[in-house]
């Protein structure tokens, strides 16, 4: 949102010469500290945004300077052209929005960059779900992102185990992982998240809400997602692994600082190679079915209860295999 303000600024001042902060306030819909801000982050840019003093003073523009398309490179081209992201922007409802903007940056360019477009759709494509599963988009997703762009407060149904709560939302933004989409909003000072399939109901109401404009999306979700993966390990296994086993431990741990900790923390090899390490694993469950994939390049030591499952499990394959 901040972007498209940033370039709705830029365009007013391009359109109508000199404004104060307080005409732009009024037209951006936001504070005179926000103008300010944005300003400043305009000059940092290289944008030549001065500030003409006096009781007729404002913002202006130095020297007729004017913002244009055809300014841009073949790279910068064709990334703009990666940035609409289909897929998403149709789950959102937003595929024709998307489309038209499309055709009009293409209109701008010059001749030469016409085949940007053409260029990028042969080179590049996002395939965002899974593998071995296509799931449609969740029934809600349209009404939420509807309410993301306008600031507006939903009213959000949403399945908690096997009981239905309600809450009042202020929605941030909405974040797709690995094929799951999951709304991350406020309610009242506390920042939560919800994955949309698990919605069941959105009223968008026409209360608006003042965002936050220091938040940042991006940070929220990369901190919150660690977090959830490290509160989620509550339970330690000490295994021995040898080298092939180490180097294939990396594609079975769901989190990627877990292998990157265990290489750092495992003990020197012995005289066959094998290293001494601690797992985090969820649980002794979950890391029976994890470990087994390693088959004998990994011997546990502890717990003496997945040390148990894995000795069962060997009887049984020997058993198999006779």
């Amino acid at each position: 949102m901040r972007a498209s303000r940033l370039i709705s600024l830029l365009l007013l001042l391009q359109a109508r010469g000199s404004m104060t902060a307080g005409e732009l306030a009024r037209e951006l819909e936001v504070s005179e500290r926000t103008v300010y801000r944005d300003v400043l982050a305009l000059s940092a840019a290289g944008v030549p945004v001065y500030a003409d003093r006096g009781r007729d003073g404002g913002y202006r523009l130095l020297g007729g300077y004017r913002t244009r398309l055809t300014g841009l490179t073949r790279d910068e081209a064709e990334a703009l052209f990666l940035s609409g992201l289909p897929g998403p922007a149709g789950d959102m409802g937003l595929a024709d929005a998307v489309a038209a903007a499309e055709l009009k940056v293409l209109a701008a360019l010059p001749p030469a960059l016409r085949d940007a477009p053409a260029r990028a759709g042969q080179r590049f494509h996002l395939d965002v779900p899974g593998w071995f599963r296509e799931t449609p988009p969740p029934p809600w997703l349209t009404d939420l992102a509807r309410a993301v762009w306008r600031d507006r407060v939903v009213e959000l149904r949403y399945r908690r185990g096997d009981r239905e709560v309600t809450r009042r939302v202020q929605p941030y933004g909405l974040v797709l992982k690995s094929g799951a989409w999951y709304l991350v909003g406020r309610v009242d000072d506390d920042t939560r998240t919800y994955r949309v399939d698990r919605v069941t109901g959105v009223e968008v109401t026409e209360e608006s809400f003042a965002r936050d404009e220091g938040f940042d999306l991006a940070g929220h979700w990369r901190e919150q997602a660690g977090s959830f993966l490290r509160t989620m390990l509550r339970a330690e296994a000490t295994v021995r692994l040898s080298p092939a086993g180490l180097r294939r431990l990396r594609h079975l741990v769901d989190a990627p600082f877990v292998y990157d900790e265990v290489v750092a923390a495992a003990g020197e090899p012995d005289g066959q190679g094998w290293v001494v390490a601690r797992l985090p694993v969820e649980s002794v469950g979950v890391a029976y079915h994890q470990l087994l994939g390693l088959g004998p390049e990994v011997e546990v030591l502890d717990p003496p209860e997945l040390r148990r499952l894995f000795t069962d499990a060997a009887d049984r394959f020997r058993a198999l295999y006779r």
